[in-house]
């Protein structure tokens, strides 16, 4: 009998290579997630202190287009100009470590949930295409919802440790270590406070993206334009935006009752009153005017509640 026949070498090494395809994938996903999250966070800083209200640098004045004078807050460079005068470049990053690992957390679980749910519901190709959108929107809020509740605690350690630039404490040194010491004094509840209006906030965003998308394309986009399919591929994206911003007060109360009555300056009296809720917290701020503070980085008003007269 003649021996079997050894498989060609390119072939062993083509068949090797394609099984180790998914795990550099996985690798890349994570590296790509991580060096986002470290290049942005300087911006996610700054947003968080303007947020809770710190305004270390003092407005000046300046001129609408109309002519009228107004009062600017310094914007996301004069701020962070001032966060490397007092802790240097590398107070810059205060607080991204926990965010690099929810960063990964979620990217992980977000590929397993997507594993079980693709498994468990086959698709139907005979469904209308806003049953399609509606089921699909739901996939996306299960998956969503599930990575909150897991990155959840590491996002509120993140908060914490920026926060503490306000009142120059050292509450929260190390992760772990502030792991420990959030359970310890409130318990498994402190792990994940604001995380209802974080979730709130996300599952409107889905919802009325992905509808609004839907309805815009089927309605408003004429299949005789010759550009139908290009609109197509930039309405979501558009839309996006403008939920966005209709839904930054559920993201901006999550913060600051991730922080208030925590310990920390930023979340005490005199600067911020103690919540009895987030509801609470919701309806201060908008009495107060202040429920899109911190939703810009340029060219920022003092509210009008706080103007002073600038007439002479």
């Amino acid at each position: 009998m003649e021996a079997p026949e050894n498989p060609p070498v390119e072939a062993v090494s083509m068949e090797q290579e394609a099984a180790a395809t998914p795990v550099e994938v996985d690798a890349a996903v994570l590296l790509l997630g991580a060096g986002v999250t470290a290049i942005t966070h300087p911006l996610l800083y700054v947003k968080l202190l303007i947020q809770v209200g710190h305004e270390p640098l003092p407005p000046t004045v300046g001129t609408t287009m109309f002519g009228r004078r107004v009062l600017y807050l310094p914007g996301f460079f004069s701020y962070a100009r001032h966060i490397v005068e007092v802790d240097g470049k590398r107070g810059l990053f205060r607080g991204l470590s926990p965010r690099i690992i929810s960063s990964a957390i979620s990217t992980v679980v977000r590929g397993k949930v997507k594993q079980q749910v693709q498994l468990r519901w086959k698709k139907d190709e005979q469904q209308t295409s806003l049953r399609r959108v509606i089921r699909e929107t739901s996939h996306e809020m299960i998956i969503q919802c599930l990575s909150r509740v897991a990155t959840h605690p590491f996002h509120v350690v993140s908060v914490r440790c920026m926060a503490q630039f306000v009142g120059r404490e050292l509450e929260y040194r190390g992760m772990i270590r502030s792991f420990i010491k959030i359970f310890k004094e409130e318990g498994v509840a402190g792990l994940y406070v604001g995380l209802i209006p974080h979730v709130l906030g996300e599952v409107l965003f889905l919802w009325c993206c992905n509808l609004l998308a839907h309805f815009i394309n089927t309605y408003a986009v004429d299949e005789s334009f010759s550009q139908a399919s290009a609109v197509r591929s930039y309405t979501k994206f558009v839309m996006g935006i403008a939920v966005s911003v209709l839904t930054y007060p559920f993201m901006l109360v999550a913060d600051v009752m991730t922080v208030n009555n925590c310990g920390l300056a930023a979340g005490l009296p005199p600067r911020s009153p103690v919540y009895k809720s987030w509801l609470h917290c919701w309806s201060h701020l908008n009495h107060k005017g202040y429920l899109f503070r911190g939703s810009s980085f340029f060219f920022r008003r003092v509210p009008m509640a706080s103007l002073p007269s600038l007439e002479e």
